[in-house]
């Protein structure tokens, strides 16, 4: 090869360079038209390297860079030409845009037909190389100062293949310092950079190119000098187009020192090859043996053929390194392997890298074509199956062996299932399975095709193992819920703990709670908050007054009409297979000749039993261990005990006055004058309304009828702004542009509490006619308590304490009740005295437990007189009558003991107890006080009856120690656990004061 050398080949200057398409490759824009470039050979006796063609247009993307333009002329009197002329199939030509041009195709024509083409193409070529390199330019433009005179360079990091020579790279410079630099370079006529690849990050993966990029744009000065390889190439730029930067490879280059850090400059040694032996045999044979391997390849990939015709048009020369370097840069080989073959000088080696590399390549291709093959194969097996199938359907339609219903039907559950075959269970699968055969095999008119069908319908339509993505985000779930509740702090805690474990676990299992307490205080409506905490699905129904097991259990399908029990509707219906369920109203469960739903409910609500919930309709079981179940009860005494154990319990108490009015005024009010259709600047309710609204027309623990007394003010404040003309029925129409100036503000202020009045005439108002009709529209409408009534009617509840002071024999109790608590009198009196006619007789529609206790409470009074004073026989000799007030009203429970002792003890004593005092507590005949419930209603009854002192049971103080701070201001408490503190508290109040 000794003497070869070629002339530069020039562009024509209208031919830009390949447009690129992900930062390596050109796009392919068509069909390949090529240009016959000149060759001229010095020696004719040497052996030549061969000359390539590419196309005009860019060829097709790929990962590997795009071959440099370079201009160059050579002779076409060589085997090699000739050899890879055949190679990439040169054999056509095309006379258009004016010059001579070929078309590359991938046939294979006979070695001897394509080198002749290809010579006789030369030649002729060869006439109009004159003019050719006249009207041609280069992609690499010539500079000064020349390329081997910059030994200074920017150094720009590349992170995913190294720069060859001869090849375009597009980069991206995020750093403006850099950008600024390199286009001051190319302002300077020293358009030049060098390009160095990035080393892995140990402390990174480094497959991830994410990262790369990060890391990139991250490192700076020295830290990017130890990132970079030291043997790179030097680049030419060839443009700038915003951030991207279009290099051009020229040398190889080795970094020697560093010269500056922003940008990052360093001083560079340019490398050339080792000195070979062009006539040597093993480095003859290792080319050709590229070049063996190199066709070989091509045969089977149409994308390698792209490459090599794109770097035929852009390479000068084609000696034994730029075979080497073109094998490199064009073959799939990693970055290591690149970067290997560019730091080698010895150019024998560096063909053996590439032969390496290429034959790698070539397996590769033998691979990924069985790959297409059986894929191929594979595709057009089943398209003949399906068309097979279709016609058979077909066929089958014509002879009406098979109706268009039966076949529909298949397909829609065999659509619903594909999708999630993986998830659904395997022997639910079979099922399914199982029933489509029958399905097939059934005639369309009988009734077991219709019980098929719809046993199907449900079991495909459930969402086997499809979970909605929870929220574990705890401070999120925590204003979800104030947003939507106020209060309910023991039932906020107890769901942002059910996240936290949630969280914690990475997954979260289903609970069973149950809401009590009395009716309006939020427990239907908390579930519903509670599922937009968690971002599940909600599903709620009822089972007040349910006495059919089969609402829980389903049908079996051998009734007509049969479906499946609430659980599996619920599942239908939320798509989803963790949803929250509130079970409603189940201590109001029935009971009939249909079963008890109550014991039905022990599989559902047993964390243990509802991982395989059997439905009798589906008769196959469900995973319902995901479920979120929440109940609600006023009384959890009504349901029964298995039930009750197998759920967690938590109280919610009536609203304290205080809760009621930020309820009102944050929630209720805002929601009712919304649906009014009122502003808020229109309607002002002070809080002394609010207050007197609560205290005297909504007393009960919840808030369910302080929202419907809210809503019946807004609707009498509604109609009252409708009566006094602030929606007009007729608009007034505008004559000229200040009339319909005019009209168009009172249409905005219409909504405003504002009277608009029609104009008789287009002329504008005086300035003061309109001071006086922008007064009257801002005024509001003031709700105090003034005129509440006016409103809402006279105040249905009155003082509960209708003593002041209370007098001898009636003392103040407490109670509980379904609409919270409430105080209440017990009044004792004596009907007459004689010898030996004491006894006690009892009114106020008590029950059985009062009627005892008003009995222990005589016997006990007895025994604590005679102890205190031993001569006065009262109790002995005189007949009693104690009586509860709100005689209409039944009462119950044992509580009232302590409070009936005392009654009886102040008419024996003729004497009052403590103002301001009420208790509370169960007593036994030995005078021992035992514990009581519903203690924050009680206390919450005594507030509001202005009492100051309270007596609870000693076991009682816990529960009180519970309550909120707002609860139990102002209020003086004695925890008791014997009678005798309670008498010394109720009547020695003259010891007290002395």
């Amino acid at each position: 090869m000794k003497g070869f050398e070629t002339h530069l080949l020039r562009l024509q200057p209208s031919s830009p360079p390949p447009s690129l398409s992900n930062g390596f490759l050109p796009q392919r824009q068509g069909v390949t038209n090529l240009k016959v470039p000149n060759f001229r050979l010095r020696s004719p006796s040497s052996p030549s390297m061969l000359k390539l063609f590419s196309s005009s247009t860019a060829s097709r993307a790929h990962h590997h860079l795009s071959p440099a333009i370079r201009p160059g002329a050579s002779s076409v009197e060589s085997p090699f030409f000739k050899a890879l002329s055949h190679l990439t199939g040169l054999n056509r030509r095309s006379t258009s845009l004016g010059g001579r041009r070929v078309f590359f195709c991938s046939d294979n024509a006979s070695d001897a037909a394509a080198a002749a083409a290809a010579e006789a193409e030369a030649k002729a070529a060869e006439s109009d190389s004159d003019g050719a390199d006249a009207k041609s330019s280069s992609a690499i433009v010539p500079t000064n100062p020349r390329p081997e005179d910059c030994l200074t360079v920017l150094a720009l990091p590349v992170a995913h293949r190294p720069l060859f020579p001869g090849f375009y790279m597009p980069i991206y410079v995020k750093d403006p310092k850099v950008l600024a630099a390199l286009q001051e370079s190319r302002r300077r006529q020293a358009p030049y950079a060098g390009a160095f690849l990035l080393k892995d990050d140990p402390s990174t993966d480094s497959s991830s190119s994410t990262d790369m990029e990060k890391n990139i744009n991250e490192l700076k000065g020295k830290d990017l000098l130890k990132r970079l390889h030291e043997v790179g190439t030097l680049a030419q730029i060839s443009s700038i187009q915003g951030d991207q930067v279009i290099l051009v490879g020229h040398r190889r280059l080795r970094i020697t020192e560093m010269v500056s850090e922003e940008p990052l400059t360093v001083k560079v040694d340019h490398l050339k090859d080792k000195p070979f032996d062009m006539d040597d045999d093993v480095i003859k044979a290792t080319s050709f043996e590229v070049i063996s391997t190199l066709r070989d390849v091509l045969k089977t990939s149409s994308l390698w053929r792209d490459h090599v015709q794109t770097y035929t048009q852009h390479i000068g020369e084609f000696t034994y390194p730029r075979l080497a370097d073109f094998g490199a840069a064009i073959c799939g080989a990693n970055r290591h392997q690149a970067q290997e073959v560019l730091e080698e000088l010895d150019v024998h080696k560096r063909l053996r890298l590439t032969l390496e590399l290429m034959k790698k390549e070539r397996e590769i291709s033998k691979i990924q074509e069985t790959i297409a093959k059986a894929i191929e194969e594979k595709i057009s097996g089943e398209q003949r199956r399906y068309l097979l199938n279709e016609q058979l359907k077909a066929i089958k339609k014509e002879l009406g062996v098979e109706t268009d219903d039966k076949s529909a039907l298949s397909e829609k559950f065999k659509e619903r299932i594909d999708p999630n075959k993986e998830k659904i269970p395997a022997h639910v699968l079979q099922v399914i399975e199982e029933e489509l055969t029958k399905l097939q095999l059934l005639e369309a008119s009988s009734s077991e095709f219709n019980v098929t069908r719809n046993y199907l319908d449900w079991l495909t339509i459930l969402p086997w193992g499809n979970y909605s993505d929870e929220n574990f985000d705890v401070v999120r779930a925590q204003q979800i819920l104030d947003e939507d509740h106020y209060g309910l702090s023991d039932v906020k805690e107890r769901i942002l703990e059910f996240i936290a474990v949630g969280r914690l676990r990475g997954t979260s299992q289903g609970k069973i709670i149950c809401l009590s307490g009395p009716p309006g205080v939020g427990k239907t409506s908390i579930g519903r908050s509670i599922a937009r905490a968690l971002n599940r699905k909600f599903f709620r129904f009822s089972v007040g007054g349910l006495a059919d097991v089969a609402e829980i259990k389903g049908h079996r399908r051998t009734y007509v009409g049969a479906m499946p029990g609430k659980m599996v509707q619920c599942l239908k219906s939320v798509g989803t297979a963790n949803p929250l369920v509130l079970i409603d109203e189940i201590d109001k469960l029935g009971r009939g000749h249909a079963g008890d739903p109550a014991s039905a409910l022990l599989e559902l609500l047993d964390p243990e039993q509802n991982a395989n919930f059997l439905d009798h309709y589906l008769d196959v079981t469900i995973d319902l261990s995901k479920v979120l179940f929440v109940c609600t009860a006023n009384v959890i005494d009504m349901i029964p005990n298995p039930l009750l154990d197998r759920m967690e319990v938590i109280s919610i108490a009536g609203y304290i006055t205080d809760e009621k009015v930020h309820i009102a005024r944050d929630y209720l009010e805002k929601t009712a004058r919304g649906d009014c259709g009122i502003k808020p600047e229109q309607v002002e309710v002070s809080d002394a309304a609010l207050l007197s609204l609560i205290e005297n027309y909504c007393r009960e623990a919840g808030v369910r009828n302080l929202q419907k007394q809210i809503e019946k003010i807004y609707r009498k404040i509604a109609l009252k702004l409708v009566r006094e003309g602030v929606v007009p029925e007729e608009p007034a129409v505008a004559v000229d542009a200040e009339e319909a100036e005019i009209v168009t503000k009172l249409d905005v202020e219409s909504t405003e509490n504002h009277v608009v009045e029609e104009s008789p005439a287009p002329a504008a108002k005086e300035p003061k006619e309109e001071a006086q009709n922008e007064k009257k529209a801002v005024e509001k409408v003031m709700i105090d308590e003034s005129n509440l009534a006016d409103y809402v009617g006279k105040p249905v509840f009155h003082a509960e304490k209708i003593y002041e002071p209370t007098p001898v024999g009636v003392v103040m109790g407490l109670a509980w009740t379904s609409m919270g608590g409430s105080t209440l009198y017990i009044e004792t009196t004596v009907v007459e005295e004689g010898e030996g006619k004491g006894c006690l007789n009892v009114t106020g529609q008590l029950g059985d437990v009062m009627k005892e206790s008003a009995q222990i409470a005589h016997t006990v009074a007895r025994k604590i007189m005679l102890e205190k004073e031993p001569e006065n026989q009262f109790f002995a000799n005189s007949k009693l009558h104690l009586h509860v007030p709100a005689g209409a009203t039944p009462k119950d429970g044992p509580s009232a003991g302590c409070t009936m002792i005392t009654s009886l003890l102040s008419l024996a004593m003729k004497k009052p107890v403590q103002k301001d005092l009420a208790m509370t507590g169960e007593v036994t005949l030995t005078g021992r006080i035992l514990p009581i419930g519903g203690v924050k209603e009680k206390t919450i009854a005594a507030r509001r009856s202005q009492v100051k002192t309270i007596i609870f049971p000693e076991a009682n103080r816990r529960d009180f120690d519970e309550l909120a701070e707002n609860v139990k201001e102002g209020l003086d408490v004695h925890f008791v656990d014997d009678y005798g503190k309670i008498f010394d508290l109720a009547f020695g109040y003259d010891k007290q004061q002395d």
